[in-house]
């Protein structure tokens, strides 16, 4: 039995498959195995599987189309692993990555939900000079919240005993858990890690170094916030029900949060009308991120102003200069 299991939801991505494959296969720790769940591919990413099947420790599972939420609850079912990874068909691991996060975890039998920092690449691989640098020390469901320190979904290694902990049968099936919500097609990352953080005594724990490079896609970015910001909505009212009072008091920061993070998006499609009204929403929802993350809330605003009073232009110029880390 492997001691770790690295999870792969595919959908359409032979043009980074390839690449995100053979980077989980040369990591320096080796006792693991890799499931790829090809979740209703219509491209050449079956085939590109092929040329992994037999493999020592690889497996593919083919499914209908369930959603990023959907592969991965097959990947859990499946894993034999005391431990799981997951990446993103189109992000990549550091070789050293996995063996970072065995190490922690055997190491901090109270931490559940290992994880680090990401260097942020685009859609050819190539790094941005960007990092999402989270908090790596008590974190508190206020912070999950309000920041997600995990980040990106190809970021944790995490315990099985912490999914078995979760694990919940819908009406609607008859044979298979969920561990994420597979009704949500947005925001599926942060409702899991709350919940956990809200139901479980498990700790998250981030550990030294930008160990996952995570694809950033160009275009399209703020047309999908519309979208982000209404699964962010749908998943607190879905989680009030557990925890009321925490919402009450938390809702209010953690929106603006959002509506910062959004704007963020929404500058770097240079889509001026939605990072400026998205700023004002953050605004006008709690100053909190901006006492608490000052340089940062003053970025983004001062980004958003730039690109509506001097354009995408000076915009380049200005991001240029400060080196802006997400």
């Amino acid at each position: 039995m492997p001691l770790a299991s690295i999870i792969v939801p595919a959908f359409n991505v032979a043009k980074t498959l390839r690449a995100t494959l053979d980077a989980l296969l040369a990591q320096t720790f080796i006792d693991f195995e890799v499931i790829v769940v090809d979740d209703g591919s219509t491209d050449k990413t079956a085939a590109i599987l092929q040329d992994y099947e037999g493999m020592p420790g690889f497996r593919i599972i083919t499914q209908r189309n369930r959603g990023l939420a959907g592969a991965r609850n097959t990947g859990i079912a499946a894993a034999r692993g005391l431990y799981i990874g997951f990446c993103d068909a189109d992000d990549l691991w550091a070789y050293e990555k996995l063996a970072r996060h065995v190490a922690h975890l055997d190491a901090e039998p109270h931490v559940g939900i290992s994880y680090s920092g990401s260097a942020l690449i685009d859609d050819d691989g190539v790094p941005l000079g960007m990092a999402q640098t989270p908090r790596l020390k008590g974190v508190t469901p206020q912070h999950i919240f309000k920041r997600n320190p995990i980040g990106n979904g190809s970021a944790p290694v995490i315990r099985k005993a912490v999914f078995d902990e979760i694990a919940h049968r819908p009406t609607s099936e008859t044979s298979r858990d969920w561990y994420f919500d597979e009704t949500f097609r947005q925001s599926e990352d942060i409702e899991c890690w709350l919940r956990i953080a809200l139901t479980t005594d498990w700790q998250f724990e981030g550990i030294e170094g930008a160990l996952t490079r995570y694809r950033i896609n160009a275009g399209g970015l703020s047309a999908a916030t519309d979208l982000q910001l209404e699964a962010w909505e749908r998943m607190v009212t879905k989680l009030s029900k557990i925890a009321p009072d925490f919402f009450v008091q938390n809702a209010k920061p953690a929106r603006a949060y959002q509506l910062r993070y959004l704007a963020r998006r929404a500058i770097s499609d240079k889509d001026t009308g939605r990072a400026v009204d998205l700023v004002l929403r953050s605004l006008a929802q709690s100053w909190q991120p901006l006492w608490e993350e000052p340089r940062k809330s003053i970025s983004t605003i001062g980004a958003a102003m730039v690109l509506r009073l001097a354009g995408p232009l000076a915009l380049d110029v200005l991001m240029n200069r400060m080196g802006a880390k997400t």
